[in-house]
């Protein structure tokens, strides 16, 4: 069997290793020649609109997908003509699109932040004023990891930090701009669920996320001091967004706790960080079970392991001595071979074991590693 990605990065490389031993093998495609799937997956480098090149990713691959949303979806969709593309390109493009994507929440009965659209400067003022500061502005396209956003203050002199973040924001940009109300959370969750061709939905546990400076630094599985009704609502909402988008494959909702309450805030359409802890930490990782889903194949469990706790720990900007993280008992390093870059995420480490104080413990000696 050969799945071809589209993408080349961390992601792409830990779908190829969680094929391997299903016999499935990988074929990616990635602008980049340093793209890291290529240490262990073939790797045809040219751009992702690249007739030829999609061409070639497809011949003979029993189906497509791809690794993160940023994609250009007329290349999905070209590829639908050629071969059987999961998850669906229009999964793909309201992922992409944020107002889209709340949209969507909303006709589903999942509740978001209140927010409004703008796509002129004149809109921007109207839509802070509507919906009120503490906001943040965001593009509505390409930003991830806080890349692409700007906070408002009450405080703030409103019409020129407005006129400032516009002038920043849409600097070789014009995909219009989102106003979204700062949610007053208690935390950060985030559930991972698997849909497979034939509708059946598998869910992880939910899992509480910390953040530094916009980019993932620890996620928690399953999250702490969690009651059922939350889980209970959180497999709902990535239930409706499944079978509403027939999706195939994994997806990712990153949600708000906001005193038991859940808000959505957006979702992935792939393989998400927040779910790299299910490698060692469940039955059936997030990577296998995407590749189970997406070639027909029967899911995996998404029990977790070991009784079990786990902790994943990304490793930003500069990777610790290995040998000093190794050491450490319970510890599984991930080191994604990428050269060292401020707010660049160079690997994980994950923690699993059956008692979550101890985890804990060995996931704060990582971090000071």
């Amino acid at each position: 069997m050969i799945t071809a990605i589209l993408g080349g990065g961390q992601l792409a490389r830990m779908l190829a290793l969680a094929g391997a031993p299903l016999g499935i093998r990988t074929r990616c495609l990635d602008p980049s020649a340093e793209a890291v799937a290529g240490h262990v997956s073939e790797l045809l480098v040219a751009a992702y609109d690249d007739d030829d090149a999609l061409k070639q990713l497809a011949n003979g691959a029993d189906v497509c997908t791809f690794e993160f949303e940023n994609v250009p979806v007329h290349a999905t969709e070209w590829l639908t003509e050629h071969a059987t593309v999961h998850p669906h390109p229009r999964a793909l493009g309201i992922g992409q699109d944020r107002v889209t994507e709340k949209q969507l929440f909303q006709r589903l009965g999942i509740e978001v932040a209140k927010f409004q659209a703008a796509d002129s400067l004149r809109e921007l003022h109207a839509a802070v004023q509507a919906v009120g500061a503490p906001c943040i502005i965001k593009t509505r396209r390409l930003g991830y990891d806080g890349r692409g956003q700007a906070r408002l203050q009450p405080g703030d002199e409103l019409g020129q930090t407005i006129d400032q973040a516009h002038a920043t924001l849409t600097e070789g940009y014009d995909g219009g701009l989102i106003v979204e109300g700062m949610v007053p959370f208690d935390r950060e969750l985030s559930v991972l669920a698997v849909r497979a061709r034939d509708g059946e939905v598998r869910c992880y546990p939910l899992v509480e996320n910390e953040h530094e400076g916009g980019i993932l630094r620890r996620s928690r599985a399953p999250a702490p001091n969690l009651n059922d009704a939350v889980q209970q609502e959180a497999q709902r909402i990535a239930t409706a967004l499944l079978n509403e988008l027939d999706y195939v494959g994994v997806l990712a909702v990153e949600l708000f706790d906001v005193g038991g309450e859940l808000l959505a805030n957006e979702m992935a359409p792939r393989v998400h960080n927040s779910g790299h802890w299910t490698i060692e930490g469940s039955v059936c990782s997030q990577f296998e079970n995407h590749l189970r889903a997406v070639h027909g194949l029967p899911l995996g469990s998404t029990e977790m392991v070991q009784g079990g706790y786990a902790t994943m720990i990304n490793l930003i900007g500069e990777m610790p001595e290995q040998r000093n993280l190794l050491g450490l008992d319970g510890v599984h390093v991930h080191d994604y071979g990428k050269s060292a870059r401020q707010n660049r995420k160079l690997g994980h480490a994950t923690v699993v074991g059956a008692d979550r104080a101890a985890v804990d413990a060995q996931a704060a000696r990582v971090i000071d590693k």
